[in-house]
């Protein structure tokens, strides 16, 4: 298991403009060589957008980006027409695969924060696709094949337990709260790259929420 704190990761973004960002891998102008990528996991990019804030019109191509809004509401558009507001509870799949550009905004009033997943598909090409699954339940996982992924949602209360998902790897992200998990303490923010995960257990330590990626080995 490999730990990564929430105070090591790289801050970007532009403050100025309401914009916070903060990446748990290599990114943008910030180029790490020793962390590109996790499996499938190529970003994890925790954001914060002031109200009116948000990201002008931008390409992508050849990544599965999956959206978690923590608070706040998120409201995405794109050039193959989607429009949309994802709000907490929903899972927000962006196939970009052959390229699409979109904006992503905080038109709310309240502070928008989400966490940004991306992940390489296996194979490049193909014809964008979008999706959004309103209020995802903890026991509903959500599959990325494109990806060899799948993405699991745990919630949890003070001194509940869960079940890992066996994986050649895992990446758990910490959305919020503490979380014990084989023997390290976790917090919010912070994430663990697992290989060869089996008979894991989570236990909070406070209530919680968890990303988990279950991922075939690449």
């Amino acid at each position: 298991m490999d730990v990564r704190r929430g105070d090591e990761r790289y801050r970007g973004g532009d403050p100025a403009a309401g914009i916070e960002s903060l990446h748990a891998f290599s990114f943008g102008p910030h180029y790490d060589p020793d962390n590109l990528r996790f499996g499938a996991v190529i970003a994890c990019n925790e954001e914060r957008l002031a109200p009116g804030a948000g990201f002008a019109e931008h390409p992508h191509s050849h990544t599965e980006i999956v959206t978690w809004v923590v608070e706040g509401e998120l409201t995405h558009r794109d050039s193959a027409g989607h429009e949309s507001v994802v709000r907490p509870g929903d899972v927000q799949r962006l196939s970009s695969a052959g390229g699409v550009r979109h904006t992503e905004r905080n038109d709310g009033t309240a502070p928008l924060h989400f966490v940004q997943m991306w992940l390489a598909p296996l194979e490049p090409g193909g014809d964008p696709a979008y999706e959004v699954v309103h209020g995802i339940a903890d026991s509903t996982p959500y599959a990325v094949p494109q990806a060899g992924a799948m993405l699991h949602v745990r919630r949890l209360a003070p001194g509940e337990r869960t079940a890992v998902p066996d994986a050649p790897l895992l990446y758990a992200h910490v959305v919020h709260g503490e979380v014990l998990l084989d023997g390290e303490r976790l917090h919010t923010g912070d994430a663990a790259r697992v290989t060869d995960a089996k008979d894991l257990e989570a236990v909070a330590g406070s209530e919680a929420e968890l990303l988990l990626w279950e991922m075939t080995a690449g």
